[in-house]
């Protein structure tokens, strides 16, 4: 992924956390118990703080072109797929197993932030 690729992502990912916070805050907080409502909003703000780190990222993929930096990116992509997409799923009823994927998601965020730092560091 090249610093371009990472910077529209992070604005399609951004652009889709704009809209599932906003369905979210009007559409669904008549429809969900509290409980699931919290699952959503916790998607939700995973996402939106993940896609901004993503937008970080690319801007410093702009200066500093590295495979650490770039795996840095794809676990990030990788980690709010896993993450919020499994608390999504979760929110509207699929199957609990689902909850198994959501740690997965978690560690692929930590491990793109260490290896976002670990770029960084060697810079």
């Amino acid at each position: 992924m090249n610093s371009g690729r990472v910077l529209a992502t992070a604005g399609i990912l951004l652009a889709v956390a704009t809209v599932f916070g906003a369905f979210g805050a009007h559409a669904l907080r008549a429809h969900l118990t509290p409980d699931r409502l919290q699952v959503y909003e916790t998607a939700v703000r995973y996402h939106f703080f993940h896609a901004l780190g993503l937008l970080g990222i690319g801007l410093a993929l702009r200066s500093i072109d590295s495979g650490p930096l770039r795996w840095a990116a794809m676990l990030v992509v990788i980690g709010i797929v896993l993450f919020s997409g499994s608390l999504y799923g979760l929110t509207f009823g699929a199957p609990r197993a689902l909850g198994i994927v959501t740690p997965f998601g978690g560690l692929a965020l930590i491990a793109g932030w260490i290896c976002f730092a670990a770029g960084v560091w060697r810079h």
